[in-house]
């Protein structure tokens, strides 16, 4: 019988209680020996927004050191990524319930699993918020193509970083919200020159702690829409605090894509805790 090779993978749905919605996940254990050309390879044969390697800490405090990489390239932190990566690291070790600490780029974050089976709900204290510049708000609205009348009243665009760096972005309402439609040309020239990964649209409804959000990101083919972002879900709980007292959001994304995914967030003391519900669709091994 052959020794055994390659890596171990795990595939899953983050965000969502069932299989094909949320946003999806592959996760590569044991990736000590992989370097970085070949997770980046790795990442774009996946096709994936994310995918993540397992590899050994290299701080003290930490359970596992989390590779995140796009298309692109690798990111220092992400949201779905860090729930989906510490659910298949308690499955693989046969775990039903564990606290981790994960190490990424932007630090140390604890993550907590619940796992029955190929289901599991995980939640992840982000780094604490930092605010930055506030572009203007025309100029962000018709990257998106909508006008002035369709951005909140009171609240204007915003960067918001809660380990990686996104722009808030609130809109006025549900219609405003659906009407939106990335612009291929203003769009990535916004993201560029404010330096974030994604545009975050958000109507956000105060009074019953819900919002409905849109994520736009520059993708390997041009501007995509993200079905569940976690790394700015954190963020908007932050921005709507600061600004309105809103300590607590249950979020819906990637219905306009056919992903369906809810996320829930809250602010405990200087952080965001995001979480969700997660579903383990896969497992096998990698032939290299």
């Amino acid at each position: 019988m052959s020794a055994v090779t390659g890596h171990a993978v795990t595939w899953l749905d983050v965000f969502t209680a069932a299989p094909l919605a949320g946003n999806g996940l592959c996760v590569v254990h044991e990736a000590d020996d992989l370097d970085d050309a070949t997770m980046l390879a790795i990442a774009r044969e996946t096709r994936l927004s994310e995918t993540t390697f397992v590899q050994t800490a290299t701080v003290d405090g930490a359970d596992y050191r989390n590779r995140i990489f796009a298309v692109q390239g690798e990111l220092p932190f992400a949201g779905h990524p860090s729930l989906g990566t510490a659910v298949a690291v308690a499955r693989a070790r046969g775990q039903t319930a564990a606290s981790f600490v994960q190490e990424t780029q932007a630090g140390l974050q604890p993550v907590e699993v619940e796992l029955d089976g190929t289901r599991a709900r995980a939640s992840m204290r982000q780094e604490p918020a930092t605010f930055g510049a506030e572009p203007d708000p025309a100029m962000v609205l018709a990257a998106v193509g909508l006008g002035p009348g369709d951005g909140h009243p009171e609240w204007t665009p915003q960067v918001v970083s809660t380990g990686i760096a996104h722009l808030m972005t609130p809109v006025v309402d549900d219609d405003a919200l659906r009407r939106a439609a990335a612009d291929p040309e203003l769009l990535p020239a916004l993201l560029s020159d404010a330096e974030v990964v994604c545009l975050y649209l958000a109507a956000v409804d105060g009074a019953a702690g819900e919002a409905h959000a849109r994520s736009f990101f520059l993708g390997d083919v041009g501007v995509l829409e993200d079905p569940a972002t976690g790394s700015a879900v954190g963020p908007l709980v932050a921005y709507v605090a600061q600004r309105a007292g809103i300590s607590a959001l249950a979020v819906r994304q990637g219905e306009e894509i056919g992903r369906p995914s809810l996320l829930e967030a809250r602010l405990d003391g200087d952080r965001v805790t995001v979480g969700g519900e997660v579903v383990v669709l896969a497992e096998g091994r990698t032939l290299f």
